[in-house]
């Protein structure tokens, strides 16, 4: 494989019209307060990759395999069953900080909170600022 093959790509759709949509009224007043806090973390302007993800900064990857593309480095989606806030790389051991976050489900490199206030804010922020100051040492390259 070669070129871009990520199907998710940035958008021209604003994040806070796309936010404002959002028709269950806990996820879009949860989904407000992430817009503030990953602007907050990051010191960046939020981008729509895809239809539904809010993202943060930008990197390249390139695989062993010949893949590669471009994707967010951090970022969120308020979906119908719950916020699902990207950490990447997915792969670092935050089990001490997941222990103190409350209640979420994880997958590669995401986790899945029902409502923010499920969840210790000041845990995911230290989750979300750890996650994206490794994406920025790991892909120097990286773009705002």
């Amino acid at each position: 494989m070669s070129g871009s093959d990520n199907k998710t790509k940035p958008t021209e759709i604003s994040p806070a019209d796309f936010v404002a949509e959002v028709e269950h009224p806990v996820r879009k007043a949860d989904a407000e307060r992430l817009l503030d806090l990953f602007g907050k973390i990051t010191g960046l302007s939020p981008r729509m990759w895809g239809p539904s993800l809010i993202g943060y900064g930008e990197y390249h990857y390139e695989y062993e395999t010949g893949r590669k593309g471009d994707f967010m480095m951090t970022g969120f989606s308020p979906r119908k069953a719950n916020q699902v806030v990207y950490i990447m790389p997915g792969y670092t051991d935050r089990s001490e900080m997941l222990a103190r976050l409350g209640k979420h489900k994880m997958g590669k490199s995401c986790l899945y909170i029902n409502k923010l206030a499920d969840i210790n804010m000041d845990v995911l922020e230290e989750i979300i600022s750890d996650g994206f100051a490794e994406m920025k040492d790991k892909y120097p390259d990286w773009k705002a």
